[in-house]
């Protein structure tokens, strides 16, 4: 009967897991999309004394291993699904590392916002490329308000015609030109860098339209 509860606790494990994986992408990627932030920011440079803002940090995918990795209350998440940051929470439960203060933040707008403090690294896995142009705007701004004089923002974006190419549960997916980008963080007060693909990154999906091809930002402040 007990090797029974324990299966059953398990396989319930297992599905949540899975459910809150297909929350921030395909679950079968969650793995390697995890592995890559963490190695992706190590090699630019993230410290364990630097302060790292996760804009549309969601289910800490991502935020785990640098919340381990950062010193205590160095890591800060904004996410604008409530649910979504509850399961981030509840990963963090599960992963043990709730000493490690993290700061979570849900927030509808990020208009007025402040979070008391600037930002070594800011950093948007996945996130610009779900913004409309008006979100976009309100994020740079934000941004440009909590970054460090001498910090560095990261963010991936897909690069083409500009045009919004469908959708993924509530937001669009949004290719943008090139100019774009340079004109949007010229308008913020920011400056910006291609560093290449993500692929050349070190993010490889094994399948088209993961977003191995999408672009990887380098952005300053001027």
């Amino acid at each position: 009967m007990r090797a029974h509860t324990a299966i059953k606790h398990w396989i319930q494990g297992k599905t949540g897991s899975s459910r809150r994986h297909s929350l921030v992408g395909p679950a079968d990627l969650w793995q390697m999309k995890r592995a890559f932030q963490i190695s992706f920011l190590r090699s630019v440079g993230l410290t364990p004394d630097h302060y790292l803002l996760d804009l549309g940090c969601g289910t800490l995918r991502g935020g785990i291993p640098i919340i381990e990795y950062l010193e205590p209350g160095h890591y800060y998440g904004v996410e604008s699904r409530a649910h979504v940051l509850a399961e981030g929470q509840q990963e963090l439960v599960e992963s043990g590392l709730q000493d490690r203060l993290p700061q979570l933040f849900h927030f509808n707008h990020l208009r007025d916002r402040d979070l008391g403090r600037c930002f070594d690294v800011v950093w948007a896995f996945s996130v610009l490329i779900h913004l409309t142009d008006e979100i976009l705007d309100e994020a740079l701004e934000f941004v440009k308000r909590h970054l460090a004089s001498d910090g560095t923002f990261y963010a991936n974006v897909n690069i083409g015609d500009a045009c919004q190419d469908g959708s993924w549960e509530v937001f669009p997916r949004v290719h943008r030109s090139v100019k774009f980008y340079e004109q949007a963080f010229l308008n913020a007060g920011l400056s910006l860098r291609f560093m290449g693909s993500l692929r050349e990154l070190g993010h490889v999906s094994g399948h088209a339209g993961f977003g191995d091809a999408q672009q990887m930002l380098q952005i300053k402040r001027i």
